[in-house]
C-alpha cells in the first residue's frame, strides 16, 4: 500500500510537471524524506541479485530504520555517492553475451 504522504508528494510533481511543461527540475531532494525512502524501500524488488558491495535485500532489512535513516541524511547532507554498478554478461541463447548492471540494493533505494 502506498504511503498517503508520499503519494501526496508524487502527485504534486506530476502536477507541477503538468502545468509548467517548461519548467525543468534540478532537484527532488527536498521531498526526500525517511517516509519517502521507506516507500521506495517496500517497491524495491527483493529477489535481485546484490550489487558490488554484496549486500542483500534480507540483510539490508535486519536495521532497516537504521539503515534508512543513515541513508537519508547521507542523502540531505551530500555525502551519498553511489557505489560502481556491478557488470554481469549474461548468456543469450545465440551463444552471444549480453551486459546487464547491478547496482548496489541502497542505490536502487535512493
Amino acid at each position: 500500500m502506498r504511503s498517503p504522504t508520499v503519494s501526496t508528494k508524487l502527485q504534486r510533481i506530476a502536477t507541477q510537471a503538468a502545468q509548467h511543461p517548461d519548467r525543468v527540475f534540478t532537484t527532488l531532494a527536498h521531498l526526500i524524506d525517511k517516509d519517502f525512502l521507506q516507500e521506495a524501500y517496500h517497491r524495491t524488488c527483493k529477489s535481485s541479485a546484490p550489487g558490488i558491495d554484496g549486500v542483500t535485500a534480507q540483510e539490508y532489512a535486519v536495521q532497516l530504520d537504521t539503515n534508512l535513516q543513515d541513508l537519508h541524511e547521507r542523502l540531505r547532507s551530500g555525502r551519498y555517492r553511489a557505489p560502481p554498478v556491478e557488470r554481469v554478461w549474461l548468456t543469450k541463447e545465440d551463444g552471444g553475451q549480453r551486459p546487464i548492471g547491478q547496482p548496489a540494493f541502497e542505490d536502487k533505494i535512493a
